[in-house]
């Protein structure tokens, strides 16, 4: 796989890590398209915009309406970012079952339908990138957020199982497990809480958005064509590995 050229399609990809991972795919020579619920383009310095298209990766007619309507435009993917998620956050005796399914299938099972959707004009290529979203919480777990947890860790076990399965087509899949980043999600903390998480953390800060882009970014290259199945965390120390 050239560093350059490669189309992307990155879930999530109008904020925060998607869109400095779009950022930093654009800034390598990659083409770009992102995928969003509202469908609007992204605005970034590189270019005058970034093409989107319309997803909901908790729906399965959703994600292959979107993934044609990008082949069809643009050609086929060659580099996957599943990064969208949500949280539904509560102690689990007192979570909604809809907050556990709904959780489970945009995190995890909408990851999984992503993977399968792109891998059969990967394997003909006989090449190709797949890089999950996890977070440190799937890693070391977290009270209140035993739903998104689970859904987290699960990819590990996804990307895992699917690199034995195709890794020998020239396909990579990795887990990027991010810690506490500076978005809209922990701007909207409160002082207490925030001096309660830098706390916990050895760098004694937030990450930013584009550290957790670049390491994607190395990922997605040639240089990170010999890493799959691989679980990097961007942390700041917080998993120590795990």
């Amino acid at each position: 796989m050239s560093e350059k050229g490669g189309l992307a399609f990155i879930t999530g990809g109008n904020r925060g890590i998607g869109a400095a991972t779009a950022q930093a795919l654009t800034d390598a020579g990659h083409r770009v398209v992102i995928g969003s619920r509202s469908g609007q383009a992204l605005e970034i310095p590189s270019v005058p915009s970034v093409p989107s298209v319309a997803i909901d990766v908790g729906d399965g007619e959703s994600i292959e309406k979107a993934i044609t309507e990008v082949e069809e435009t643009y050609g086929p993917i060659s580099i996957l970012i599943a990064n969208a998620g949500i949280t539904r956050d509560s102690l689990l005796m007192r979570m909604e079952d809809q907050d556990i399914e709904e959780t489970i299938a945009t995190n995890l099972v909408g990851s999984i339908r992503l993977a399968r959707r792109v891998l059969r004009p990967m394997i003909k290529a006989r090449n190709g990138r797949i890089v999950f979203m996890s977070s440190v919480v799937g890693l070391l777990g977290s009270a209140g957020q035993v739903n998104y947890a689970a859904s987290k860790a699960g990819l590990v076990g996804a990307a895992r199982s699917l690199t034995r399965e195709v890794g020998s087509r020239g396909i990579t899949i990795n887990v990027v497990a991010p810690g506490f980043i500076d978005t809209d999600m922990t701007a909207a903390l409160d002082e207490n809480t925030k001096s309660a998480i830098l706390g916990t953390i050895p760098a004694a800060r937030y990450g930013q958005p584009s550290e957790v882009a670049r390491v994607i970014e190395f990922l997605v290259s040639d240089a990170g064509a010999y890493i799959s199945g691989a679980v990097i965390p961007v942390d700041g120390g917080l998993g120590m590995g795990h």
